[in-house]
């Protein structure tokens, strides 16, 4: 908040806001599919897609952005994310606090 007026400019306030490791707001704690995918690779050494991510954000019910790269085939076969992958998926977005660990 700030009063902006023409009075005496050499009178002012100073703030001073400490904010701990564990302070990060909701944007910082979302890992972005680059982020995911180079998680997965150093943890599990497998790589996945952006399809196979987003699959599986779907799934844990996440908000996904527009999709600006649609087929515009009528038939298209779309593969399904494998198990193993999964589990890695549903980690790391764990682990970036996307959704919560369950037990």
């Amino acid at each position: 908040m700030a009063l902006l007026c023409r009075k005496d400019i050499d009178n002012h306030i100073e703030v001073k806001l400490e904010l701990d490791e564990e302070d990060i707001t909701k944007v910082e704690s979302k890992g972005t599919y680059e982020n995911i995918k180079d998680y997965i690779l150093d943890k599990y050494g497998l790589k996945v897609s952006m399809l196979y991510i987003a699959q599986i954000k779907r799934k844990c019910g996440l908000e996904l952005g527009e999709n600006y790269n649609k087929s515009k085939k009528d038939n298209q076969v779309v593969p399904e994310c494998p198990k193993e992958k999964e589990d890695a998926i549903m980690d790391t977005l764990k682990a970036f606090g996307m959704i919560v660990q369950e037990g």
